[in-house]
């Protein structure tokens, strides 16, 4: 047996590690030991199902009315956009907006990065 707190071998049917002083009721052979696997997020888990073409044509023609933004599913932006539309900042934000869009780096409301051209 080993000791689940420092790793050294420990003898059968003792109670405490002699090294660390770490109870040993609860141990488990080394050979069926096994660590949990994290799960891993790969590409594709993290591409959104929208289209970065339909993001990037409603930012480049009504962005500043923050359609693409309503697009990805992020409302609570969309309309903070609606709101400042009348002044240059929603104009500002729309030319970010389609920046980000065009070098891939837009993400939709579940942080997922658009990344397909397709429609």
């Amino acid at each position: 047996m080993f000791c689940r707190h420092c790793g050294k071998k420990i003898e059968d049917g003792v109670k405490f590690c002699p090294s660390c002083g770490c109870p040993t009721e609860v141990q488990v052979p080394l050979d069926i030991q096994k660590t949990p696997v994290p799960k891993w997020e790969g590409p594709e888990e993290k591409k959104s199902p929208k289209s970065r073409l339909v993001a990037a044509l409603l930012a480049f023609f009504v962005g500043w009315l923050g359609i693409h933004r309503f697009y990805v599913g992020k409302v609570g932006t969309g309309i903070l956009q609606i709101l400042t539309c009348w002044c240059l900042i929603g104009e500002i934000w729309a030319l970010v907006d389609l920046v980000f869009i065009l070098c891939g780096k837009f993400t939709d409301k579940k942080g997922r990065i658009i990344s397909e051209w397709d429609i």
